[in-house]
């Protein structure tokens, strides 16, 4: 049997290179010049960018469909949950791309009971006249054309999401069945495809009623042969609708799921005003504020303490280069920093140009008013990147004409004149906030500080937990049993819970290229826990010393010994505790591992199947041990009597014969790769269950126990 690997815990990528922020001298200096150089016009991009014209012709087509059905994850990601939510993202983004070009206020999402997706805008809805050399309508001509689209030539949007014109066309490459309607030129427009192909020509339909606007409605069936689910998770869609409300501000966005319904109640949010009660689960938002309102939730939700009470935000705009940026910001008490960037309300989760940008003025702005105002003096040293964003939450959000993203999945920004821009911006607009404010730019000034000593205090264990080389073994934790393999790519190391599970995975393992590092007990939760605490903890030292590459601003990806590090607890609520302490380590300090797809978690199995007669059967979930036995007894198999069926309460109970054959052999075991797909999301559940507060878990637990069943996968 093949090795298995389930589809991640958290989905995407963030990319060590986003988390540098030096950039050489001589670039610095032609910045600087041009920030003093050039004006700045607080506005929003001018609407004149986006013009009126948006037809037919406005279409360009550059290829077909079928490669889409043949590969579906080079287009969506994947075909599992992250690859089935995706397609609705497509859909939704077209109708943000309508609201982005000022012409859409509102946009409806509903789960229907049959488990299709209803997406609906007041947008100017698709062109439905003939595209000209097509002779197909403009609907026709985007359901059917991969690359087929008005965000080519210049035609029909300013500023655009949806960059690849793949949206809509994949959606339908990947359904059984999907419904159009256009609300345009004053008529009903309705088309229907089954298995990519439309069923008759566009049809004229009834007149629009006077109360009606313009709009699109699609509806789609999700195609089960493809997917390896097409049930949505009303949890992670809610996510990002919310998400999209906060970057678009005065955007109305509406989920609602009419699969069952709901025991909690409705969610109205924001400004929204939809205060019916559906007896369906429905949620609105509405940010009148954008991301002001997003920075203040997301610092409640972490239930930090602000070190100023106001949120920083401000906006700029540049017509020539065709680029606007809103920031807004607001330190904390918090030991953590959350910065999250997005290009054209896309979430950037590797960062980019503009995120460099950020963070290169952020620095050095502080360094100098600290310096011009004695509170840092000749002798201390500057400030680092990471003194000054200590406890900092902030949102980066830029607007381009032309953006440049790395590929299809949009997560890494290229344009070099977005980190000119946003350092540009930061500088002046921070700079007159700081000399406006300051007694609150002096807390923010005295946290950076503090955050230095910190870090200078936890320098010596820092020394201690680097490596000359990744392939030097001095000074290696004394209960790491290393392996023999100097090839970072096939070594892994397995970070096990207490000493008898790591007595039967040191018997087991294979000792040319698996490791373990036996934990005993729970680690320090680095959630809670100041930098220079952190690094007196021993199990953490030893944790970061194993894996090579050190903590925070300093990590290097490219020191790092193990390309697979597994985290190896048991499978019942302890053992997911000591697996969540462990996450929010690497998430906090080390999170291009994750980035790099290095990190796992291993799945135990829960019960062995002792069959009379054939090989035992190790099974992971309830539902698998019921499956697997009633196929064995429908084919004549048969277990003893008594202890048939074993339960594992733990990695210790397990031989090392099991525990390798179960948990450790690539051919066999079950991994699942830790992966981020929203940094602010994945931040803000990290602070919500690792935090202080209680109630915000409570609320957390109460909303997902119906979802439990993943507890045991």
């Amino acid at each position: 049997m093949a090795g298995k690997m389930q589809e991640g815990i958290s989905v995407a990528d963030l990319d060590a290179d986003s988390l540098n922020e030096s950039a050489e001298n001589t670039q610095e200096d032609q910045i600087q010049d041009q920030i003093q150089n050039d004006q700045l016009e607080d506005a929003q991009l001018d609407d004149s960018l986006s013009p009126e014209h948006y037809d037919a012709s406005d279409l360009r087509v550059l290829e077909g469909l079928e490669a889409v059905r043949i590969r579906p994850g080079m287009y969506i990601g994947s075909t599992g949950p992250r690859g089935l939510h995706h397609l609705v993202y497509e859909i939704v983004d077209n109708s943000v791309d309508e609201a982005l070009a000022g012409y859409a206020s509102h946009i409806e999402v509903t789960i229907l009971p049959d488990g299709g997706v209803r997406v609906v805008d007041d947008g100017r809805g698709i062109p439905v006249d003939e595209v000209p050399g097509e002779g197909i309508s403009g609907v026709e001509t985007v359901m059917t054309k991969l690359h087929a689209g008005g965000k080519f030539g210049g035609g029909g949007y300013a500023v655009s999401g949806g960059l690849h014109g793949v949206g809509i066309s994949v959606v339908n490459a990947l359904s059984t069945r999907v419904d159009i309607e256009v609300r345009r030129q004053g008529f009903h427009w309705t088309q229907t495809y089954i298995d990519q192909k439309p069923t008759a020509r566009l049809a004229k339909g009834e007149p629009m009623g006077e109360d009606e606007s313009t709009g699109t409605s699609v509806t789609f069936w999700a195609d089960g042969a493809i997917f390896e689910t097409t049930t949505y998770d009303f949890e992670i869609l809610r996510n990002r609708f919310q998400q999209m409300a906060f970057l678009n501000k005065g955007l109305k966005l509406s989920l609602t799921d009419l699969r069952e319904p709901d025991q909690a109640g409705d969610e109205v949010a924001g400004d929204g005003d939809d205060n019916a009660e559906p007896k369906h689960q429905t949620v609105t938002y509405q940010y009148n504020d954008g991301i002001k309102d997003y920075v203040d939730y997301l610092v409640k939700s972490r239930k930090a303490t602000p070190i100023e009470p106001d949120v920083i935000d401000f906006e700029a705009e540049d017509l020539k280069i065709g680029i606007s940026a809103e920031i807004a910001m607001q330190w904390t008490t918090a030991y953590s920093e959350a910065v999250h960037t997005f290009a054209n309300t896309i979430s950037t989760t590797e960062g980019g140009t503009h995120e460099e940008g950020f963070r290169a003025a952020l620095t050095s702005l502080v360094n100098r008013y600290a310096r011009e105002k004695n509170i840092l003096k000749d002798k201390d040293e500057n400030l680092s990147g990471d003194d000054v964003r200590e406890g900092l939450t902030a949102v980066v959000s830029v607007k381009l004409t032309t953006p440049q993203f790395e590929g299809q999945t949009k997560t890494k920004l290229g344009n070099s004149e977005a980190k000119t821009f946003v350092q540009r911006v930061m500088t002046d607009k921070l700079g007159d906030w700081f000399d406006s404010h300051p007694s609150e730019a002096k807390n923010i000034i005295q946290k950076a500080i503090e955050a230095s000593r910190a870090r200078l205090a936890a320098k010596k264990a820092r020394e201690n937990t680097r490596r000359k080389s990744i392939f030097e073994s001095a000074g290696m934790p004394d209960k790491l049993k290393d392996c023999q393999s100097n090839n970072p790519e096939e070594c892994e190391l397995f970070i096990v819970e207490g000493d008898s599970a790591g007595g039967s995975a040191i018997q087991g393992r294979n000792p040319i290229t698996q490791a373990i590092l036996p934990l005993r007990g729970k680690i320090l939760n680095t959630e809670r826990a100041s930098l220079d605490r952190m690094m007196k903890s021993e199990t953490i030292e030893s944790l970061i010393t194993a894996v090579g590459g050190g903590y925070g601003e300093d990590f290097d990806l490219n020191k790092v010994r193990y390309h697979k590090v597994i985290i190896m607890a048991d499978a019942d609520v302890d053992g997911a505790h000591i697996a969540t302490l462990n996450l929010t380590l690497f998430f906090r300090y080390m999170r291009p591992m994750i980035t790099a797809g290095y990190v796992y978690v291993a799945m135990p199995p829960l019960y062995r199947l002792k069959w009379t007669k054939g090989p035992h059967d190790f099974v992971y979930t309830d539902a698998e041990r019921d499956r697997v036995l009633a196929e064995g007894k429908a084919s004549g198999r048969q277990l003893p009597k008594g202890e048939g069926i074993q339960r594992y309460k733990g990695l210790g109970e397990m031989s090392y014969q099991e525990l390798w054959e179960t948990t450790m052999d690539p051919d066999h075991r079950i991994l699942k790769q830790v992966q981020i797909e929203d940094a602010a999301a994945a931040d803000e559940t990290f602070s919500m269950l690792m935090g202080d507060e209680v109630e915000p878990r409570r609320l957390f637990i109460q909303r997902n126990a119906r979802n439990v069943s993943w507890i045991d996968a």
